[in-house]
């Protein structure tokens, strides 16, 4: 390493960079809070008496927003619907968020941890307060399942690629 006009050379690379410059690829959360919950119990208290079994509705969104050039906000949006033949038990939405900074990483990367491993890492917290919530409710707590957050990005990400390879090769409209 050269210590000459303040620039060492990168290990990794071999480069020169300034002295002190961080430009190693790296990814985290910064913070993960509630950011918005709701829960209803709508046929309370008919509701928490009955036998039937219920059909439990899980639905779940990925959002993301830019708050800077390095930070994004990362939402978890959950929506659980528990019915059965008598009525709605229960209904829980919950937006999980999470401040995440990446830095030096090429856009693929970028796009990968804002759509798969921030979710996988905020989906815990996000099932204990879906937990919590609906045994406040007065029911037992649920748990969710684990999500394979990433082999459900990879397959959106091969549904894209087969949707633009079909898209290139149809042929052009007539004139």
């Amino acid at each position: 390493m050269s210590d000459e006009g303040n620039i060492i050379t990168d290990l990794n690379l071999g480069e020169p960079v300034p002295n002190g410059a961080d430009t190693l690829p790296s990814a985290g959360i910064i913070t993960q809070y509630v950011k918005d919950l709701s829960v209803e119990n709508p046929n309370a208290p008919d509701s928490l008496q009955w036998q039937e079994t219920p059909q439990i509705d899980v639905q779940f969104n990925i959002a993301a927003r830019p708050l800077s050039d390095e930070v994004n906000e990362i939402e978890l949006k959950i929506e659980i619907n528990s019915k059965c033949p008598s009525g709605t038990q229960f209904i829980v939405d919950l937006t999980y968020a999470a401040l995440v900074g990446m830095r030096n990483l090429e856009e693929a990367h970028k796009h990968a941890f804002t759509y798969a491993e921030a979710p996988r890492i905020l989906f815990p917290f996000a099932r204990r307060v879906i937990a919590d919530a609906v045994r406040d409710a007065g029911f037992p707590q649920l748990l969710l399942e684990p999500i394979d957050f990433n082999g459900i990005y990879l397959q959106q990400i091969a549904v894209k690629q087969a949707e633009e390879a079909a898209a290139e090769a149809a042929p052009a409209g007539e004139a």
